[in-house]
């Protein structure tokens, strides 16, 4: 298989240019070769090991070509929208919790039920991981790795300021003191302008018996008086100087080197807790990890355990089982879990997890450390999201925030929109 490696560091860098490995110049061994389209978002760590791994298949599997395509930000779900309208949905496509119910009922996903077990081992994950990715009684996708919100922060900063290391009991209250003494002493950001965040405003909903979205039914799980109050904190601490200025923050587009921790600009960053190795790749000084804060010291913490990212078959794919056995190999396979580690997650499975806990870096230990830390601390995953959920973070929530940053709006008038657009949004 011959690679061009500008190709792939151009493709997993830029937000509209891909990357091919095998792309179309493999000789068909006979005449029902499968070749497959991949395609995924994140970083070039990311791109790097799903490359090496695609490799590793490719060579201990004769008449299989895989053309792979990593984006970056936004500009992946424009191109697996353009793909659903066209009916050219890529054969192995990448999910996470909160789009894999919204696009295996618009017909985006293939369920995968009749490829268990024969091509998809995926029994040793247990029911209850299988549950995350089932819809409406099928299955349609295969975590990648088990993980859940956290806060990372720049331990360096913290023992500059002053400030003990924030810890799992840590409160909202306390949060944002310790948010202003860390823009004062670093002279960045203390943290993001995580109104923004639907993942982060669900857990401080969760934390208060609430939820993003309705437990029941089509809806949302909250009124206008919690989005008012979740709006007001973070313009209060915005104002205060404990988030980076709204112009960092519209940077954002859910990937590590648009967040404000990864561009420099803040001391603490919340995303996801498989992510920290992509961030500590690019941050020079130490990270630690924690839990997001919450309401009060010994109240529910509003985590829940998660698949990382999930690996699903497109719908249009004439190729199902052959890709059914690519996402096999890339779940089960231990020398395929020892070039992924840990960066997409926790493993799914315990052979895998056992097999390359010994060669793990400090960094990818404190990951699996966290996953395990929330054992006692995570409460019921949440039902599949609606239809709309994706639209309803993307083009709704996120503009009304950044409205709010720039002060065009105020708490009370952007919860009120969020409340009638958000219903709009949302489908059964």
């Amino acid at each position: 298989m011959q690679v061009n490696r500008r190709s792939f560091l151009m493709g997993s860098a830029g937000a509209a240019a891909g990357l091919a490995f095998g792309a179309g110049r493999a000789i068909p061994a006979f005449a029902e070769d499968a070749s497959l389209r991949a395609m995924w978002w994140g970083s070039n760590d990311r791109a790097k090991r799903t490359l090496d791994v695609a490799k590793l298949y490719q060579s201990k599997t004769s008449g299989v070509t895989i053309v792979g395509e990593s984006l970056s930000g936004d500009g992946y779900w424009t191109k697996l929208a353009t793909q659903m309208a066209g009916r050219s949905i890529a054969d192995i496509f990448q999910l996470e919790p909160g789009t894999i119910s919204d696009y295996s009922k618009r017909g985006a996903c293939m369920p995968l039920d009749e490829f268990v077990p024969s091509a998809l081992k995926v029994q040793s994950f247990g029911p209850d991981m299988l549950k995350l990715t089932t819809i409406d009684g099928k299955l349609y996708g295969v975590g990648l790795g088990l993980n859940s919100f956290s806060m990372f922060f720049d331990t360096v900063e913290f023992e500059r300021a002053g400030i003990p290391m924030p810890t799992p009991d840590l409160t909202w209250d306390e949060y944002a003191k310790l948010a202003v003494e860390l823009a004062k002493s670093s002279g960045k950001g203390g943290g993001p302008y995580a109104a923004r965040y639907a993942y982060v405003f669900d857990a401080w909903l969760r934390q208060r018996g609430k939820s993003l979205f309705a437990k029941e039914g089509v809806g949302l799980g909250f009124t206008a008086d919690d989005a008012t109050e979740w709006f007001d904190y973070w313009e209060k601490l915005r104002k205060a100087g404990g988030t980076v200025a709204a112009d960092v923050q519209t940077l954002d587009q859910n990937t590590i080197d648009t967040n404000s921790l990864g561009l420099g600009k803040s001391v603490i960053g919340m995303a996801y807790s498989n992510q920290m190795i992509g961030y500590q790749l690019i941050i020079k000084n130490k990270l630690g990890i924690t839990m997001l804060p919450r309401e009060k010291k010994g109240g529910p913490s509003g985590h829940y355990y998660r698949p990382a990212l999930i690996w699903s078959v497109g719908a249009t794919t004439k190729n199902g089982e052959a890709a059914a056995k690519f996402i096999d190999f890339f779940v089960n396979d231990i020398e395929a879990g020892k070039i992924l580690g840990v960066e997409r997650g926790v493993p799914m499975s315990p052979i895998v997890r056992d097999a390359i806990l010994p060669q793990l870096n400090p960094t990818e230990q404190e990951t699996v450390k966290y996953v395990n830390m929330l054992k006692d601390q995570v409460g019921e995953y949440p039902p599949p999201v609606p239809m709309g959920a994706t639209q309803f973070d993307q083009r709704v929530l996120r503009p009304i925030c950044d409205e709010l940053a720039f002060e065009r709006t105020s708490p009370a008038d952007a919860a009120a929109r969020l409340v009638e657009e958000g219903k709009a949004t949302l489908k059964g």
